[in-house]
């Protein structure tokens, strides 16, 4: 981690050590001497295939000690050697994980969509390829934020998941239940996550999970409430979700609050207090901003300490459809108006 040491010594307030320093660059030095051996002597002596992998396993060292820009230019190199799709495939991989390292989702992007081309070449219809890259790109939805996105991609690699390169399946799992927690309806939620014979196999590894979600799902909100801080700080300190720690406890606690809400017209802020467990002034604040953002459909009434719920009235939202239903009538007799005209 030459690359990185320095660096981070700057940004944490480390003393560097001078020494450590120096056998680090000591032993990249060593090792790429090997390898610049290595690439020299098959194109002196071998063929075009040993050139590739000697090659190859020049631009894996330079990823393996987070030296992104050498890294590069060695894969590119590398990739200009390979006639294989599925080698090409494979090297792509490699630099989304170097990416990926470095929090550069933009360039993630770019490789999945670079990957994609590759799949639809000939030969390059690999399925296992195929069901690795919806990994990959679920990581990079999750991490920017398209939490809806990533839960579509994530169920449908539940029961095909190999990319161990990249996490584990407990891991996996984790990142899949965090995303559908807050983007799955109740139903979808039973279905796809709670009975899932996937997520049952490595769900007691993830307690604070497994009890958010049924918790939330058997609508007991005092245990969802008590599970809420165990996720909310794993997801803290985690290096893809972290800068979504707050935007997670928000949509969740709406999640929640809005399940309880649609089964009352009115209930007392004391029952719903004690429904999950809070005091009432705290719920008074959390429901006022929600309220005011335009997140639930209540009226607080303070007087009597009553919540009285808000919905939709029926008759407009048919008023609505209405509208809705004769602007496209309209827009059709306009077309074929023009073609009558014709």
């Amino acid at each position: 981690m030459e690359t990185l040491y320095p660096s981070y010594c700057e940004k944490f307030g480390w003393m560097m050590d001078e020494n450590a320093l120096s056998s680090m660059k000591a032993a990249n030095a060593a090792k790429l001497a090997e390898l610049d051996a290595k690439i020299k002597d098959a194109e002196e002596n071998l063929g075009d295939v040993e050139v590739r992998d000697a090659m190859l396993a020049k631009a894996e060292f330079y990823a393996g000690t987070a030296d992104r820009e050498r890294a590069l230019a060695a894969f590119e190199a590398c990739e200009q050697k390979t006639v294989a799709i599925g080698q090409k495939m494979e090297m792509v991989f490699s630099v989304m994980r170097l990416h990926i390292f470095h929090d550069d989702w933009a360039a993630v992007k770019a490789q999945v969509a670079k990957l994609k081309a590759f799949l639809e070449q000939p030969g390059g219809a690999d399925w296992e390829r195929k069901n690795r890259l919806k990994v990959y790109e679920g990581v990079a939805r999750m991490a920017c934020r398209d939490f809806e996105g990533a839960t579509e991609l994530f169920l449908e690699s539940l029961s095909t998941f190999t990319t161990y390169e990249l996490m584990s399946y407990a891991d996996f799992v984790h990142y899949a239940c965090v995303c559908g927690v807050i983007t799955l309806k109740r139903v979808d939620l039973k279905e796809k996550l709670i009975d899932s014979p996937e997520v049952l196999s490595v769900i007691d590894e993830l307690p604070g999970v497994s009890a958010l979600v049924n918790a939330l799902h058997e609508c007991r909100y005092e245990a969802f409430m008590r599970a809420f801080p165990v996720v909310s700080d794993g997801i803290l300190a985690n290096a893809w979700l972290t800068n979504h720690h707050r935007y997670f406890l928000r949509e969740a606690r709406v999640l929640a609050y809005q399940q309880y809400l649609q089964s009352y017209k009115s209930v007392t802020t004391a029952n719903m207090a004690a429904a999950f467990a809070v005091s009432e002034a705290f719920l008074d604040a959390e429901l006022s901003n929600f309220i005011v953002e335009g997140r639930l459909n209540v009226k607080i009434d303070k007087v009597n300490g009553v919540l009285v719920t808000n919905r939709p009235d029926a008759k407009n939202a048919l008023y609505r459809s209405y509208i809705k239903e004769g602007d496209n009538l309209l827009n059709r007799i306009q077309k074929l108006s023009r073609v009558v005209d014709l």
